[in-house]
């Protein structure tokens, strides 16, 4: 249980194999998840496992530092150099010399601080606001995002040759639905840990209590399972001092109504749905939210598709209604839409509805499009407009290069 990470999901497993192997490196390594999942308690696993343990760690959240003062704030500054400077400062880079610095929700960044950091990344160089004086700094930098920074690129709101200098490599921390089985043993942790620092009696949860726990959807992650374990062993404590169990009708009380069953609910090992790594399926909850959101993107395109062709199918109609020869469309087997045939004269003759006829009934034979089909060739010619560029490809689709290289091998682009 060191770091105080708790749990036996192989997803968090991996990702604490991950931290400790990229720190023996020079590599710099991009922690990502939702708030709440513990994303600074990875970059203290790097750190110790790094050629700078015996250095500084430092811990900034890039999101609370105002716009106006982050350059002085990273970099410091020098007396005089705007208002307030009424004298040196030295900037996080300077203090943190020769140990870590975590950035966290560096997708904040404002693009002119994310330039200088580019240059700090790249050369160890920065200068101090209001200083045209090079500094020097040897620093190890670890970023956390809860942002999807590839789109964040798409919309110029950070740079892609600062993401490409952050992500060597990405750890991902799995949210607290994706690792249900936890929950009660978090849960148990928290109740101990409350206990006695308040020297109150413990609360524990029967087996009802803890399926309620695994069917929450906690939006805030263990930040918010921390929470709720603390309101209930207030609320809950036996008052003659005893610990006390309580059920699923007495927890339910403290979770809100809005997050229960918002999401199917993994319990156990065992579920249905497709895992990218085996070729079986798997429950939605085993794909990663880059995974979800590409899917949705293609369900959302095929829904346009859908309203496309029925309104094509209605201006036909409604041409067809209105001319005085009569016109005969279908769609291709091979899936392109042929024009519209206008056959001359009142009428359709025997040998022009016989191949209309013929054609329809190889569309009754061709096989049904699954999302598999839809999503394989989305991504091959993804690739084929970036040629064969994965990262710019995996840009475009608004997935992780992970989750591209995963799909690629999947389908054996």
């Amino acid at each position: 249980m060191r770091y105080g990470i708790i749990g036996n999901s192989p997803m968090l497993g991996h990702a604490i194999e991950q931290a400790a192997q990229v720190a023996k490196t020079q590599l710099s390594d991009l922690i990502t998840g939702e708030n709440g999942v513990g994303k600074e308690v990875f970059s203290k696993i790097n750190h110790d496992f790094s050629s700078c343990k015996h250095g500084p760690f430092l811990s900034i959240n890039c999101g609370s530092i105002p716009e106006g003062t982050i350059d002085s704030e990273l970099f410091g500054h020098v007396k005089g150099s705007f208002t307030d400077a009424k004298s040196d400062h030295k900037g996080y880079f300077e203090v943190a010399n020769g140990g870590t610095l975590f950035l966290d929700e560096v997708g904040e960044l404002p693009l002119s601080t994310q330039a200088r950091l580019l240059r700090v990344l790249e050369s160890g160089e920065f200068l101090k606001v209001g200083e045209a004086k090079v500094q020097k700094t040897n620093v190890r930098v670890v970023a956390a995002t809860n942002r999807d920074l590839p789109k964040a690129i798409l919309d110029n709101r950070f740079r892609q040759d600062l993401y490409y200098r952050l992500n060597g490599i990405e750890i991902h921390i799995p949210p607290l639905r994706d690792r249900r089985d936890d929950i009660p043993l978090l849960f148990r942790k928290f109740a101990a840990d409350f206990s006695e620092k308040n020297g109150m009696p413990r609360v524990a949860l029967s087996e009802s209590a803890q399926h309620l726990l695994k069917e929450y959807y906690w939006a805030g992650n263990i930040r918010q399972l921390r929470n709720v374990t603390d309101h209930v062993c207030l609320m809950e404590a036996a008052q003659d001092g005893s610990s006390r169990e309580i059920d699923a009708n007495a927890l339910r009380p403290y979770l809100p109504d809005n997050e229960l069953n918002r999401a199917p609910a993994v319990v156990g090992s065992s579920h249905s749905g497709y895992s990218a790594e085996t070729g079986a399926h798997m429950g939605s909850s085993s794909l990663s939210s880059d995974e979800k959101e590409f899917l949705l993107r293609l369900l959302e395109a095929m829904r346009k598709d859908i309203e496309d062709l029925h309104q094509q199918i209605g201006e036909l109609k409604a041409q067809a209604a209105n001319a005085t020869s009569p016109i005969v469309t279908h769609i291709h087997p091979d899936g392109m839409d042929n024009a519209p045939i206008r056959h001359t004269g009142t009428s359709i003759n025997r040998e022009d509805y016989e191949t209309a006829e013929e054609y329809k009934g190889e569309d009754e034979q061709q096989k049904p499009v699954s999302m598999d089909d839809i999503e394989k060739q989305s991504i091959r010619e993804a690739l084929i407009r970036n040629k064969g560029s994965r990262k710019l490809a995996a840009l475009e689709l608004k997935i992780s290069d992970r989750t591209l290289y995963r799909k690629i091998k999947q389908y054996g682009l």
